[in-house]
């Protein structure tokens, strides 16, 4: 390991390109990774072409990944170089008030357990710092790829956590609006969670199939008309009992107010990229006494999160193979990827890049 490593880095907003970095330097508590695969996301779009999180120059991007570590800190107890690891895209400072009072994605201030590509350089490149090592690792569980390890990052415990917020409960009817790979994953978890009716928004071929494979049961497209419409349709007028938001903008809070039956729960983990409010609307929200309750949030990340996720993966419970349309081998592909989750093509669910 050298002084000095290439990233994949935003330039400033709507600009992207390889920079040349020293290679961070690893604290008491902290971990050096090479990594061994890593994957794009749309929260990459949203920060490099929409400025979502303010305008960051020469910042490595990526938050996805999984790695080798490479060197640990004197004060690691539990890992050394040469394991293959998990990293989960939030690596919270276990230690800080906000950890203890149960917020640990928000440790340091809000969204702040949300580092990497936020204030601090992120995946794509030679090597990566990440802090806590002991609290934020996990050890990749044997048989498992590297691919797969990826779509744990951040894909999995984020979709995952929409279905926490919601509550869902045996026999809900939930909605997912949005079912790219987050999406995706909140049609898994609500199917795990046992849902008897999974209602799924989307529009592109693949990503039906596959959340068919998860176990979703109706599909609508906001092509044919408004969700809420199409649902109250399928409902009997009813509504739903739980709606996941993994995708949209400010406006879905409106569809998802509207779907919902008084007494439900949304679970949104949708990153608004643009747009100064939310809309909800008065009347379908009970004037604010129907009981009709929003929750946002960050995924939770750290060590026990990636470890019980993993093991539903290399238990055969969960797979995340149908994820991973796309798979590159080669640095120089990382803009190419990045474009991708941009234009989103009908193909399209997941491309992970492998730096071979």
């Amino acid at each position: 390991m050298g002084k000095m490593m290439k990233g994949f880095a935003m330039l400033g907003i709507g600009k992207v390109g390889w920079i040349e970095k020293e290679v961070p330097k690893c604290g008491p508590l902290d971990a050096i990774v090479r990594p061994l695969a890593i994957a794009i996301c749309t929260s990459d779009v949203h920060t490099v072409y929409e400025g979502a999180i303010g305008d960051r120059h020469n910042m490595i991007l990526g938050h996805e990944g999984c790695g080798e570590i490479v060197e640990v800190g004197s004060e690691v107890k539990d890992f050394k170089p040469g394991d293959r690891v998990l990293v989960p895209a939030i690596t919270p400072d276990w230690n800080s008030l906000e950890a203890q009072a149960g917020y640990s994605m928000h440790s340091g201030g809000m969204l702040a357990g949300w580092k990497f590509s936020n204030f601090k350089d992120g995946v794509f490149s030679e090597y990566f710092h990440v802090n806590d090592a002991d609290g934020n690792l996990a050890l990749i569980p044997d048989g498992m790829t590297v691919e797969e390890a990826c779509i744990l990052s951040d894909m999995v415990p984020t979709g995952f956590h929409a279905v926490e917020l919601a509550d869902v409960q045996f026999g809900d009817s939930v909605l997912v609006i949005g079912i790219g790979a987050v999406g995706l994953m909140s049609v898994a978890g609500a199917s795990l969670r046992g849902a008897s009716r999974i209602i799924a928004v989307g529009t592109r071929p693949v990503c039906i199939n596959a959340a068919k494979g998860y176990g979703a049961t109706d599909f609508i497209s906001y092509k044919d008309g408004s969700i809420e419409d199409q649902v109250m349709e399928l409902t009997g007028g009813k509504g739903v009992d739980r709606v996941c938001i993994a995708g949209g903008d400010v406006s879905t809070f409106e569809a998802a107010i509207k779907s919902l039956k008084p007494g439900g729960r949304i679970g949104s983990v949708n990153y608004l990229g643009s747009g100064d409010f939310v809309n909800i609307p008065r009347t379908e929200w009970g004037c604010g006494m129907g009981h009709k309750q929003i929750l946002t949030g960050l995924m939770p990340g750290g060590r026990l999160r990636m470890e019980k996720l993993s093991s539903l993966v290399a238990s055969g419970r969960l797979d995340v193979k149908p994820e991973i349309t796309h798979v590159f081998h080669g640095w120089d592909h990382c803009a190419e990827a990045l474009e991708l989750m941009r234009d989103k093509p009908k193909d399209l669910i997941k491309p992970v890049v492998i730096p071979d």
